[in-house]
């Protein structure tokens, strides 16, 4: 489970409402937030030499 590797990370807390109804949520920590930069540079990189495939061509 993704999530479950990334509180492991230490990159997201989860947290319990116990309700009614239970509810479940997630929110990053300072360190997961801290990632926001580097990923949208990541982003525009794979935006830019990362090319879609041609219509018809399946790959």
């Amino acid at each position: 489970d993704r999530l479950a590797e990334l509180g492991a990370a230490g990159l997201v807390i989860r947290e319990v409402d116990e309700g009614p109804p239970l509810r479940v949520a997630y929110r990053l920590t300072e360190a997961g937030a801290a990632m926001e930069p580097a990923l949208k540079e990541l982003g525009q990189w794979a935006d830019t030499y990362l090319a879609e495939p041609e219509p018809g061509t399946g790959c």
